[in-house]
């Protein structure tokens, strides 16, 4: 029989879930996870969750290129020290990626996020050009965490493609060490979260409540009782507790299947959408990436395959390497399977969304 305290606290964590689950969404349902497995092994993975067509595609980009913030005269202005393999948001930005250093970064939804506003007082930088900025000029968290916290930029946003609301994002950052960060601006302010414990970002609440929220359910234990639904917290407790559950396998492929499964686990069934509530959202694709061999995933819902880019196997030179894509198609519906690296074709940068100059 049960005890006394375990029928409480399952009562308890019931009358949570459904409290929280009577609430309304506010969020895109992404998530990210950050694994640390056997032999220093850490694997980063996301799920991009949207309403339609993300009309995303893969990206080679190498060393050298000249990048501007793309919001009038006083645009940031920088040339990559990195090169990166990146999944595009519209081939108007970088919602996703990895560099030749092992850093990666990626944007999620976040709807309480207000950016400060854009007084000239310094460069403006895009948010579709965010993620890119990271990519291009640091090897390590840490030193994503020096740089942005001396504030180079301002962060300006502009509407989502196609509708009538501002781009409303936060950014997770790892790296090859294990080391993490969550970067969102709250109030006009920017809000850094460093360390390695960080291992999971979803959306809505702001982090520091998604923590006190996720704390709750560490009581619980994951056990016992995990939260179902398809909203931010709930796959924030159940990313959490699984990416941390999971064997560590000393055998990488099979550590990679793991964190393939929480990844998984943390996804929202193609085809579901909540009429009074269009912020919850299908799953469109998935990344995996494999910081150490260097490997970056890509997983389609509307495909049979997973396929994955190997960076030992690009040129990432400023002399000799060329930008280069891999074309998904609508609904990324191409179908591919293995290393796909020599299958990208030489084409010609896309512009980031930013404001007329």
């Amino acid at each position: 029989m049960p005890s006394g305290k375990s029928i409480h606290q399952r009562i308890t964590a019931a009358v949570l879930a459904a409290a929280m689950a009577a609430m309304p969404s506010i969020s895109m349902a992404c998530t990210r996870l950050v694994y640390h497995g056997a032999g220093n092994q850490v694997i980063t993975a996301r799920s991009m969750d949207w309403k339609s067509d993300v009309a995303t595609n893969l990206w080679i980009f190498p060393r050298g290129m000249v990048r501007t913030g793309e919001v009038g005269p006083n645009s940031l202005k920088w040339s990559s020290k990195y090169g990166s393999v990146i999944a595009s948001g519209y081939d108007i930005s970088t919602t996703d990626g990895l560099n030749e250093a092992g850093l990666m970064a990626n944007v999620l939804w976040l709807v309480e996020s207000e950016y400060p506003k854009f007084d000239q007082s310094k460069p403006g930088l895009t948010i579709a050009a965010w993620a890119q900025y990271v990519l291009d000029n640091f090897a390590t968290v840490q030193e994503a965490v020096d740089g942005l916290a001396k504030e180079p930029f301002t962060i300006v946003t502009d509407n989502v493609p196609g509708e009538k609301r501002l781009a409303t994002l936060h950014l997770s950052i790892s790296d090859a060490t294990g080391d993490s960060a969550i970067v969102e601006y709250i109030g006009g302010k920017q809000v850094i979260h460093h360390g390695r414990q960080y291992q999971v970002m979803t959306n809505s609440p702001t982090f520091d409540e998604q923590l006190a929220l996720n704390a709750y359910w560490k009581q619980i234990g994951g056990v016992v009782f995990l939260p179902g639904t398809n909203r931010a917290s709930d796959r924030f407790a159940r990313a959490s507790f699984y990416v941390n559950a999971i064997p560590k396998d000393e055998n990488p492929d099979r550590a990679l299947a793991s964190v393939f499964s929480v990844i998984r686990n943390a996804s929202v069934p193609f085809g579901i959408n909540t009429p009074n509530e269009p912020n919850i959202s299908s799953t469109r694709w998935r990344t995996v990436a494999d910081h150490q061999r260097k490997l970056y995933f890509f997983e389609s819902v509307l495909t049979p395959n997973t396929f994955w880019v190997d960076f030992k196997k690009i040129d990432f030179s400023s002399q000799t390497g060329r930008v280069k894509k891999l074309d998904l198609g609508p609904d990324q519906d191409h179908t591919f399977a293995g290393d796909v690296t020599t299958n990208f074709g030489e084409a010609e940068p896309f512009k980031f969304l930013g404001l007329p100059m």
